[in-house]
């Protein structure tokens, strides 16, 4: 115990800065989807599961649905309204509580573009330029400021709720990186705001394309048969893993250099089963690639039915729905509200006499 009465002024203060620091607070995980499609295995696996694992463990959880961020590739109205709904319900189905998590709509929380305004004169057009993403998708969609941007509003998300840890592959760890800078930035010109934010180390799965195994599995692919989604039909299923892309040789072996289609269904078994590569390629001893996507089939039929199954049941139930969304977009405006009237009040731009936190009245 420190015996803070022996201790100089400014050595107590820097042992109650050290308490207060993010070591001490409260785990606050946040993560988000984009409102695209039916979710796939490879969205499953790859986030959603780990997302019903993560929100058993102490501390809050907070998932979006990011769907201004699914907006930089403008579509029709009433597309955009059922990918909404089928997301709410797939992540419902799958397993994400509301009394565990909040679950909310990106676009019900005004202080995500707010604060995403601020940030956007943070950071300069040359990093942005240097994204990975940027260069594929502005080639293979559209020059446009959303997708340019975007990042910038990533940012905005995670920083908005005192995020301590984001779950996310590593293709999105540049992401994470760009929001510590962006907070750092922020912290240095108008004082401490914004914590440092960690990577959520997760068991996660990189499922590539069933029709080409050195591509990630993709709801935008030209061809279904690449994709198994958490919806699709027993039937689907089999006709799916069966059709998938192996190779000439036989043997099951876990080699993802030189064999990037078997080891891809290895994975996608490991994911569902829960078992070792090593111990997967032990049990297929003496199966063909061919009688081993039967097993693999298997095991994902048997872990999707009831996904599907729950997912039929909630869109069928729009009222609950849109109770689940009401609340999390509630509880996520609350939190959101703080942060902005702190930022707000750090930078000079709070409505005078209020201080940081205090609701601005409506009265003049």
């Amino acid at each position: 115990m420190l015996r803070c009465s022996l201790l100089k002024p400014s050595c107590f203060c820097q042992c109650l800065k050290a308490f207060n620091s993010s070591a001490f607070q409260e785990r606050v995980i946040y993560s988000g989807i984009q409102p695209t499609g039916i979710p796939h295995i490879g969205n499953y696996l790859g986030a959603i599961k780990n997302w019903t694992q993560l929100q058993n463990a102490p501390g809050q959880h907070i998932y979006c649905i990011v769907d201004l961020h699914s907006l930089t590739v403008p579509k029709d109205r009433e597309e955009t309204q059922t990918s909404m709904k089928q997301m709410i319900a797939c992540l419902l189905a799958c397993g994400l509580d509301p009394h565990k998590s909040i679950i909310y709509k990106q676009s019900d929380v005004h202080q995500h573009t707010q604060l995403a305004w601020i940030f956007s004169s943070l950071v300069s057009t040359v990093r942005l330029r240097r994204f990975p993403q940027w260069k594929e998708k502005s080639k293979a969609l559209a020059d446009t400021h959303g997708l340019y941007s975007y990042p910038v509003l990533q940012a905005a998300d995670i920083l908005l709720f005192n995020t301590t840890h984001v779950p996310v592959g590593a293709d999105q760890n540049v992401h994470v990186h760009l929001t510590n800078e962006i907070g750092e930035k922020f912290n240095k010109i108008y004082g401490e705001t914004f914590q440092k934010v960690e990577i959520q180390d997760t068991p996660c799965s990189r499922v590539l394309s069933l029709r080409d195994p050195t591509s990630k599995m993709s709801k935008s692919a030209s061809t279904h048969m690449s994709r198994v989604n958490i919806t699709d039909s027993d039937d689907d299923i089999w006709l799916k893993i069966r059709r998938a892309v192996t190779d000439s040789q036989s043997k099951v072996a876990y080699e993802p250099e030189t064999r990037p289609g078997v080891s891809n269904l290895i994975r996608i078994h490991s994911g569902f089963s829960g078992i070792s590569h090593e111990e997967i390629c032990e049990k297929a001893e003496g199966l063909n690639t061919g009688q081993y996507k039967m097993a693999v089939a298997e095991c994902v039929i048997d872990a999707i039915r009831p996904i599907r199954s729950k997912y039929e049941e909630l869109m069928e139930d729009d009222d609950y729905l849109n109770q689940v969304l009401q609340q999390g977009g509630e509880q996520a405006s609350e939190i959101a509200h703080k942060t902005w009237e702190k930022v707000k009040e750090n930078i000079g731009i709070s409505r005078l006499g209020t201080t940081s936190g205090e609701k601005v009245g409506t009265k003049v």
